[in-house]
């Protein structure tokens, strides 16, 4: 369930907002639906590593991989799809760590509550 509201979310967001947008949705949709930690992270990784290498290759194959090919050589990566996989696991740890800071910042609040009822 994470990983698709993640993917749905960052693909329509992301047409009109910038790319740190998948930063604010990986938080919040594990901050509300997030089951655990590990959970939290590994879907909001994948979610956006598929989300970014699907989007990259369907803008990047029907140019024939010009442009993507002149950025891994200014990158000095030298190989296309070498510097397609490297943006999405960059991508997915963002969003990973946003996700799994999001499941922790809801059980904190948890906790306090919890807290302030009993004290």
């Amino acid at each position: 369930m994470v990983f698709i509201v993640i993917a749905i979310l960052c693909f329509l967001l992301q047409m009109i907002a910038p790319w740190w947008v998948i930063i604010v949705v990986a938080f919040a949709t594990c901050g509300i639906i997030g089951k655990t930690g590990k959970i939290a992270f590994w879907q909001s990784f994948f979610a956006i590593f598929l989300l970014w290498i699907g989007y990259s290759l369907f803008k990047s194959l029907p140019n024939d991989n010009l442009l993507a090919g002149r950025v891994a050589v200014m990158t000095g990566v030298k190989i296309w799809w070498i510097l397609l996989l490297v943006t999405g696991l960059i991508s997915g740890l963002v969003a990973g760590i946003s996700g799994y800071c999001g499941y922790h910042f809801r059980m904190a609040m948890l906790a306090k509550k919890t807290d302030d009822k009993i004290a």
